[in-house]
């Protein structure tokens, strides 16, 4: 039977120092966000690591692993072992192996019976001071397909991605219940104040947008604190915190601080998207007719 409401629980945390503690750390707000009723939760982009995509170092490689349900490697068996334990969906953002010199940021989405329910391999992949990530990843090859569990179909992207409406729609006309987007994001220490406020700012506000626009909840968990960069070449990153939780209008659900390990929870009314639909037809309207140009890079004539 279909849920019609689900409890969701964003993990947001600062890097604790390893991955070990990292993974310890995460387990112990599981076990939370379970006690409290989350049927859902959802940690943050690479969460077991430092964001390590600062600088260019081949040693990173060397903390991806093979997401292969046959041969596990520790992190993937722990969060098996935590989506059963708990009876949750878990979602969580990891470094994958795929081949020798073949990497991936890839979300994998657990079931409550610890089984692999669905993946989704980021899509959109930065190269900017600081998020150096294609170095690191492989552009994703599974498309924006949802992911269905128990809890409803799971419109997983990841960062980079909830800055492209073109992701969100498409994983919302592909039958998506709600959007998840695991988060790396924050301010460059060595900028002022008004221009971190206006960055901070755009991030809640596009995906806000998307979640209007599709009239369809948005979860984005992000990382807080700051990390030094490894080769002392930049000032560093202050990842910004403030996952949220939003509804099909936009308004509101739960948002975190800037500066606090929290586990945020919010109920998801998952029929308030066909209410709200119903209003705003934007679906209906849409001029599919029109759009071939949203498949070039410019409209350069």
């Amino acid at each position: 039977m279909k849920t019609k409401s689900v409890k969701a629980a964003l993990v947001q945390h600062s890097h604790k120092g390893s991955q070990d503690e990292n993974l310890a750390h995460a387990s112990t707000a599981i076990a939370q966000a379970a006690d409290s009723g989350a049927d859902l939760v959802v940690l943050q982009e690479l969460f077991a690591h430092a964001y390590f995509c600062q600088t260019e170092d081949p040693a990173q490689f060397d903390l991806a692993g093979t997401l292969n349900p046959g041969k596990p490697g520790p992190i993937l068996q722990s969060l098996s072992e935590l989506a059963r334990q708990h009876g949750i969906v878990l979602v969580a953002s990891l470094f994958e192996k795929r081949a020798p010199g073949l990497y991936h940021n890839t979300a994998v989405v657990f079931e409550k019976d610890g089984s692999i329910a669905g993946r989704y391999r980021k899509m959109h992949i930065p190269d900017d001071p600081g998020f150096y990530e294609k170095f690191y990843f492989t552009e994703g090859d599974l498309g924006f397909k949802p992911v269905h569990t128990s809890v409803g179909t799971l419109g997983v992207l990841v960062c980079w991605d909830q800055w492209f409406p073109e992701a969100a729609r498409l994983m919302t006309l592909a039958g998506a219940d709600m959007l998840i987007y695991p988060t790396a994001i924050g301010w460059d220490p060595a900028e002022n104040e008004q221009e971190n406020s206006r960055q901070l700012d755009a991030w809640l506000t596009v995906q806000r947008g998307h979640a209007i626009a599709n009239g369809i909840p948005v979860l984005a968990c992000n990382r807080w604190g700051f990390e030094p960069s490894p080769d002392g070449h930049t000032s560093g990153t202050r990842f910004w915190g403030n996952s949220f939780i939003v509804g099909p209008q936009g308004e509101w659900l739960a948002r975190a601080s800037t500066d606090q390990d929290e586990v945020l929870t919010a109920m998801i009314d998952k029929q308030r998207t066909e209410h709200v639909r119903r209003i705003w037809p934007f679906l209906r309207d849409r001029r599919i007719d029109a759009y071939d140009g949203l498949l070039r890079r410019f409209l350069d004539e």
